[in-house]
């Protein structure tokens, strides 16, 4: 048995003792949701969802979704979360100032981003268990081994999840099984991306490689 057979089986059995008819996850256009949107459709045909959920995002994100989504014959659905941020981010922003009147952003300082880039992959998370609630089906996450095990994630955002496809494989990991499961090249290629700001990479968010990470967890010693 293959790897994505195992993982795809073990899929099954989840979907199965919940209950659920199938699968819904975010579809970002980058190679780890590609991977889990082709191992939920192993497990479920014909039950999967893939959810665009655009928020100031790159136009190029939601081109390389739709090519996974055709490459793959996977139904989707459109959620604009951008006024969703908007007026939240709004009203908290407001709410803050009002305890600190001189509060001031700088947005050079990731820190100082991060808070209200964080309301990105919440707001996901939120549409996604709306989803899910109503088609009875099961919230697949997109994270992998090297994010998790550095924490690279945010919390009740895109960790928040029912299932974990890929949790267990590194990077490289991922890669391979993209090639084997037939995702589209450029998906492949692309310098993986969470979104949370234009032009923002993990790589450079992180301050290494994910192949100076693998390195680490591999045998505890920098590349």
């Amino acid at each position: 048995m293959t790897r994505a057979e195992r993982i795809s089986s073990w899929l099954k059995e989840r979907a199965e003792s919940a209950g659920a008819t199938g699968y819904v996850f975010g579809l970002s256009g980058g190679i780890d949701s590609a991977v889990v949107a082709r191992l939920c459709q192993l497990a479920t045909p014909d039950h999967v969802l893939g959810v665009l959920m655009p928020c100031y995002s790159q136009p190029q994100d939601e081109i390389d979704a739709k090519l996974v989504a055709d490459a793959f014959h996977i139904s989707t659905a459109t959620v604009d979360l951008s006024h969703a941020f908007d007026a939240l981010g709004g009203t908290l922003d407001d709410a803050l100032k009002a305890q600190q009147p001189k509060l001031a952003v700088n947005v050079v300082d990731i820190k100082q981003r991060l808070p209200r880039a964080n309301i990105k992959p919440r707001l996901r998370m939120t549409s996604l268990y709306y989803i899910a609630n109503a088609m009875n089906y099961v919230v697949a996450g997109t994270g992998n081994r090297s994010e998790i095990t550095l924490g690279y994630y945010t919390k009740y955002g895109d960790g928040g999840v029912d299932v974990l496809p890929i949790g267990g494989l590194l990077k490289s990991e991922v890669r391979a099984l993209a090639r084997e499961l037939g995702v589209p090249d450029p998906v492949i290629t692309k310098p993986p991306t969470a979104g949370l700001w234009p032009g923002q990479t993990d790589e450079a968010e992180m301050g290494f490689s994910y192949d100076m990470l693998e390195k680490y967890l591999s045998d505890g010693a920098a590349a």
